[in-house]
């Protein structure tokens, strides 16, 4: 029986030898590999935390005392000290999420997984166990470097350095590294910590020299382990990060040395007030093919080979979206030199690597840290430049108020390219891009497209970087980009017919990649004898004139969006055509309002009805006047009115 299958929970590691934890350390690294290598996910962080988070639950008592991740895609090893050991299905439907969910565990607190949030909810949580009498428990905070370039960090430090009556440890898993490497002054001063001689000879040095006089020298070391972590960091002027907050500072630390991280851990645990913990670590430990992935150690992996890392599988040659918007973008690049590119700390990710290497000096990385990416380039606005800020669609969310108050409200123009746009799938509620398009058609002046294949991702990202008035934003999904899609004309104000028909019963509006879906219906529905217009508006903000007109010309408009249809495109043509005087009606569709477990992108648009089939048969039925909203022309006899629902609701009394 292996170690690692032994342990059922966080106390189980309390019996084991520290000889047992680093063989335990070795099974969860092997375990990880082999497991996460089938399903895909995040390999590289936790792979650099086993021997931290071992120590972690050695030392403090999950669930009484609370871990909070951030971010949460470092938890798997976490995972597999609190019972959950079966990493078949890992981020697929039935399977365990990628991230910290509560619903599988007591011992998830945080599910959101946006960077540089946990010390705020540490404060949060440190507070309410103190002002309601558990002084007993201590909250744990588990932040990474690169969240320490995001301001959400250093607000919740300012407060938290404001009150120290409370147990807080606050441990920095220091890697060098967000996705990719971490930049920024900050990034560079931990680096010389990092890399510093004088603190990894003196340290080396002291651990040697005490081990090497046995048990009673051990316990020595322990006791003076505090004065020394202090005299290592002003050694190194560590010290001077932290010199305007009132707040213990141990380290930094070996992060894969199991001795050292429990002593210090412990004395954490006995100081009685916040204290930062800094470990130093190795993202994709001991495994060759992580460490020698240079562009991100594996941060997230396909499935790959285990034994050679290599990618299996695949999407068929089909290229991604990014790579698209990737390539295009250097185009941009080349014939207009005020175009530069800002990305929050991830450059790779989000295509601009290849802007990056062909024009090093006009790209941007501002670390973990949206909002000031957001303001910054209204200033580069301002300055005569035109910046592209790419940004995954879900971390938008962070910057709205400087997306509204600081580009639109200064008429700047920068343009916006949001990846992982719509339903992502398989990393769950937090990382859906499906709030983005309800969210910024609030914006005034803003103009927003959405590609539905490769040759319109990249003309209107030429267009929309001849903007120099209002923000634009252009999205697209996760994946392989959607197969080309020609239209049968363009209309004056760029509008693409796709499908025509004589009979006007059904305008289809699809919006980006759910022009494909629209096509579909439309065949679905000439079948049953319906005739359908299918069009793509291209650019969804503003509801361009043409599409007022055609839905004047059709007894039922239906728009097709992978964003919530709470407020979404759908909901802004149907505004439109009531402003116009057009009462032809609207059933507009999307994804509920709803936070979305992880699943496949196709399970997901199953479950929420956007299927052909499924979208065709309802159609049918309005048409037919059986149900609603009901086609112009149709029956209604048998359409529930008001004063039926609530008779029915009286009779359910």
């Amino acid at each position: 029986m292996s170690l690692l299958s032994s342990i059922a929970g966080p106390r189980d590691l309390d019996a084991l030898s520290t000889a047992e934890l680093q063989e335990l350390a070795d099974e969860v690294r092997a375990f990880l590999i082999e497991n996460v290598s089938r399903t895909g996910g995040h390999l590289g962080p936790n792979l650099g935390v086993v021997e931290l988070t071992i120590a972690l639950h050695r030392v403090f008592d999950s669930p009484n005392d609370p871990f909070i991740f951030d971010t949460g895609h470092q938890s798997y090893v976490h995972k597999l000290l609190t019972g959950r050991q079966d990493f078949t299905n890992l981020r697929s439907r039935g399977g365990l999420a990628g991230y910290p969910q509560r619903a599988e565990s007591p011992h998830d607190v945080v599910e959101s997984s946006h960077a540089s949030s946990s010390l705020s909810w540490a404060d949060g949580v440190s507070r309410a166990l103190t002002r309601t009498g558990r002084k007993d428990r201590h909250v744990v905070a588990v932040v990474g470097d690169g969240s320490l370039t995001g301001g959400m960090t250093w607000e919740a430090l300012n407060n938290i350095s404001d009150d120290n009556d409370r147990n807080l440890v606050i441990v920095v898993n220091d890697n060098g590294r967000s996705y990719a490497p971490t930049i920024g002054g900050m990034a560079r001063y931990l680096n010389r910590v990092r890399t510093a001689d004088t603190y990894r000879n003196l340290h080396r040095g002291s651990d040697t020299l005490f081990r090497k006089l046995g048990p009673a020298a051990r316990a020595v070391y322990r006791g003076v382990r505090g004065g020394t972590h202090g005299f290592l960091s002003r050694f190194t002027n560590n010290a001077a990060l932290y010199s305007n907050l009132d707040i213990k500072y141990l380290g930094p630390v070996d992060g894969h040395d199991l001795p050292t991280l429990i002593e210090t851990l412990e004395l954490a645990k006995e100081y009685g007030a916040p204290v930062i913990v800094h470990a130093i670590t190795e993202k994709g430990r001991g495994y060759q093919p992580a460490l020698d992935d240079e562009a991100d150690a594996f941060h997230a992996v396909g499935k790959i080979d285990p034994l050679t890392g290599k990618t299996v599988g695949g999407s068929g040659g089909a290229p991604a979206w990014t790579d698209v918007f990737a390539d295009e973008l250097v185009s941009v690049g080349e014939s207009r030199d005020d175009v530069i590119a800002m990305t929050a700390a991830m450059l790779r990710p989000t295509g601009l690597l290849p802007f990056a290497q062909r024009f090093p000096d006009r790209v941007y990385d501002v670390g973990i840290a949206e909002q000031h990416a957001v303001a910054s380039a209204a200033g580069l606005a301002f300055g005569g430049l035109h910046p592209v800020v790419a940004i995954y669609a879900t971390f938008m969310n962070r910057a709205f108020d400087q997306v509204l108050m600081d580009v639109a409200l200064h008429r700047a123009g920068v343009t916006f390219v949001l990846d992982r746009a719509g339903v992502t799938g398989p990393d769950g509620p937090s990382h859906h891009g499906i709030w983005d398009l309800a969210m910024l058609q609030l914006v005034p002046h803003i103009r927003i497209a959405v590609p539905r294949d490769a040759e319109r991702l990249r003309e209107e990202l030429q267009e929309a970087v001849a903007v120099d008035d209002a923000p634009t934003v252009i999205r697209f999904p996760k994946g392989g980009v959607s197969p080309e899609l020609p239209a049968l004309e363009r209309l004056d104000d760029g509008v693409d017919v796709l499908v025509r028909s004589d009979a006007h019963d059904v305008l289809i509006v699809g919006i980006g990649p759910m022009a494909h879906t629209a096509v579909d219906v439309a065949a679905r529905l000439r079948d049953q004898g319906i005739g359908a217009t299918v069009v793509d508006p291209r650019w969804v903000v503003p509801v361009q004139r043409s599409i007022v007109e055609l839905a004047a010309s059709h007894r039922l408009v239906i728009t097709i969006e992978d964003g919530i249809r709470v407020g979404g495109i759908g909901t802004r043509v149907r505004q439109v055509l009531r402003e116009a005087g057009v009462d032809t009606a609207v059933d507009e569709l999307g994804v509920p309002d709803e936070f979305i477990d992880h699943a496949s992108r196709e399970q997901i648009l199953e479950d929420s009805g956007l299927t052909p089939a499924k979208i065709a048969q309802d159609v049918v039925a309005q048409v037919l006047g059986t149900r609603i909203p009901v086609a112009r022309g149709a029956a209604t006899s048998e359409i529930p009115t008001i004063g039926s629902f609530a008779r029915s609701e009286e009779k359910q009394r």
